[in-house]
C-alpha cells in the first residue's frame, strides 16, 4: 500500500519541479524521423530528460527488483511505458516486448550504464533493441544549475532543484544497421562520455 502512494507523490513533485525548469534543448535533431529512437543516457542524470518534449509513446525497462517496481510506478505515473526486466533477471522477455513496441512506433529509452552498473560503461540492451527493430541510438544527457546529490545512491543520482537552469543535450544519431553493433556501442560510449564532460 505504501509503494504505490509513493510513487504517486514521486512522480507528481517530478511534475511539479518540471513547471519550474527552465528548459534549453541543444545539439543535433534526431534522425530520421520516420523511424523509431532509443534515447540513451548514464544513471544520475536521467530526472532532467522528463523535460525532454515526447511526440511519440515512450517505452522504458525496470527491473524487477524491489526497488525496480517503485521506479516503474513512479515512470508509469510519468505518461512512460513500462516493461520490466533487466540484464541481471527476466532480461530477455521485457526487451522483447520493447522490441514490439519500438515496431509499433514508440521510442525507447535506456539508462545504458545499467541495472547497477559499472558506471559509464555501456551494456548491450540499448544496442540489442535499436539493432532488432531498426532504430537509431539517440545520445542524451541533461544538466542543471542547481541539484539535488543523492549520495546515498549508487550513480549519485541529480535531482534539478526548482527554477534551476536545465540544458538537455544530444549527440548524433547513431546508426546501428550502418555500422554494427560492436561500433554503434563504443560510438555510445565515446558520445555520452564527452556529453558527460561538456
Amino acid at each position: 500500500m505504501l509503494a504505490p502512494l509513493l510513487a504517486f507523490f514521486a512522480a507528481l513533485l517530478i511534475r511539479l519541479l518540471k513547471l519550474t525548469w527552465r528548459v534549453r534543448i541543444v545539439g543535433p535533431v534526431p534522425e530520421p524521423a520516420d523511424r523509431p529512437l532509443v534515447f540513451c543516457f548514464w544513471h544520475g542524470r536521467q530526472a532532467g530528460l522528463f523535460a525532454y518534449p515526447r511526440p511519440r509513446p515512450l517505452a522504458v525497462l525496470s527491473s524487477l527488483s524491489r526497488d525496480g517496481e517503485l521506479q516503474a510506478k513512479i515512470l508509469s505515473w510519468l505518461g512512460l511505458t513500462v516493461f520490466r526486466g533487466s540484464s541481471s533477471r527476466g532480461g530477455a522477455a521485457g526487451l522483447k516486448a520493447l522490441v514490439g513496441a519500438l515496431r509499433d512506433g514508440a521510442d525507447a529509452a535506456f539508462a545504458v550504464d545499467g541495472p547497477r552498473g559499472p558506471l559509464h560503461r555501456v551494456k548491450p540492451g540499448a544496442v540489442l533493441a535499436a539493432q532488432q527493430s531498426g532504430a537509431s541510438l539517440v545520445p542524451i544527457t541533461a544538466r542543471a544549475s542547481r541539484v539535488w546529490v543523492f549520495d546515498k545512491a549508487w550513480d549519485k543520482y541529480q535531482l534539478p532543484k526548482p527554477f534551476a537552469r536545465v540544458e538537455i543535450v544530444r549527440g548524433t544519431s547513431i546508426p546501428v544497421d550502418r555500422i554494427g553493433a560492436d561500433s554503434a556501442k563504443d560510438e555510445l560510449e565515446r558520445t555520452l562520455t564527452a556529453l558527460a564532460a561538456a
